[in-house]
């Protein structure tokens, strides 16, 4: 069987949290199997990153549904010039329709992030 594997690319996030996929949620049970953030500002920042998972009772913005925010990092520091990797060690997370992943600094236009999927492993 062969895997569809997927990258979400962003550039500049800053203070506002921003999403990948951009916009939208996953489709199928999906696993992400990468994501790496990079800090491009001259000092020391700190970096969120956090899944928001479908509710139907609401919209899917996280600052509307705290409740349905997980948190993989909160505050993660990350060096000027250096780069962090949120999972390692061969960790993965299985995300669903209705999932979307986010990623926020407490400094405008400072990181870059590269989120790699592999979409819809089994059926």
């Amino acid at each position: 069987m062969s895997q569809l594997f997927r990258r979400y690319k962003m550039r500049d996030v800053g203070t506002s949290a921003q999403d990948a996929p951009d916009g939208t949620d996953f489709d199928t049970f999906d696993t992400i199997v990468g994501i790496h953030c990079a800090n491009r500002a001259t000092t020391a920042i700190n970096v969120d990153v956090f899944i928001t998972t479908y509710n139907d009772d609401a919209d899917d913005d996280p600052s509307n549904n705290p409740n349905d925010t997980y948190y993989l990092v909160k505050g993660a520091p990350i060096a000027s010039g250096g780069a962090l990797q949120i999972l390692d060690g061969g960790a993965k997370i299985v995300v669903q329709d209705g999932d979307r992943i986010w990623v926020q600094s407490d400094t405008l236009n400072s990181v870059d992030a590269w989120i790699s999927t592999v979409k819809a492993i089994s059926n």
